[in-house]
């Protein structure tokens, strides 16, 4: 009777496993385990990963569905790294979104101010219809009227300020080497671009743009203001 119940119990411990594998040893839970363990990174590269995190959380989910424990489980790390650099999930996506967007200030002196505003808005264009564009336009979309005034006051600041001081230097520029009338480098036309492309964006759509949205903006709006 020992022996038969030594032979019964034989095939539950060795079916399908091999030698000092548990039981109750299953290889697919074994990988979702060890995907969900935090992996030990620091300083950028951590960050890095948390922002990457945070803007596909803005992208897929949208903004209120946007915690700190989602972008800390994507990002395979801890919830309290996040909270040791972000007190709220208001300042983890500002971050994300200023780290990543580029700045309208890197528009270089190309010799005419035709070419540096189509670059300038190629630019914007081309950021807008990325990943962090939808990001930020999935923000916008959604935002409440409590958190409005902090996430326009980054807008402002990150966004349209920057990008008309960069059309402001772009006119001097070009007045003084002749391809912009006098007079045309002025807040105002600086902010005509500005006011397109987020009428462009809220009202209209990305979808509208086209691939040659750009060169019909500077050469049939802001052209005909500026040409000397």
């Amino acid at each position: 009777m020992v022996g038969t119940g030594a032979v019964a119990a034989g095939p539950g411990v060795g079916e399908g496993s091999g030698p000092g594998v548990a039981p109750d040893f299953c290889p697919v839970r074994a990988a979702r385990q060890a995907l969900a363990r935090p992996v030990r990174r620091r300083g950028k590269e951590l960050e890095n990963a948390i922002f990457e995190a945070a803007l596909d959380q803005l992208t897929s989910g949208g903004y209120a569905r946007l915690t700190m424990e989602g972008v800390a489980s994507a990002a395979r790390t801890g919830k309290a790294a996040l909270y040791r650099r972000w007190a709220s999930k208001d300042e983890l996506v500002i971050d994300a979104l200023d780290a990543t967007l580029p700045r309208p200030y890197d528009t270089p002196d190309l010799g005419s101010a035709r070419d540096e505003l189509h670059r300038l808005v190629e630019g914007f264009t081309e950021a807008m219809t990325s990943r962090v564009g939808s990001a930020l336009n999935a923000l916008m979309g959604e935002i409440d009227h409590e958190r409005a005034e902090v996430f326009k006051g980054f807008i402002t600041d990150r966004v349209l300020e920057p990008t008309a001081r960069t059309i402001l230097e772009i006119l001097r520029r070009g007045a003084a080497r002749g391809d912009v009338r006098p007079g045309a480098a002025t807040p105002l036309v600086a902010d005509v671009i500005p006011a397109v492309l987020l009428y462009q964006v809220k009202i209209r759509g990305l979808e509208t743009m086209g691939p040659d949205f750009a060169g019909r903006l500077v050469d049939e709006v802001l052209e005909p203001m500026i040409r000397a």
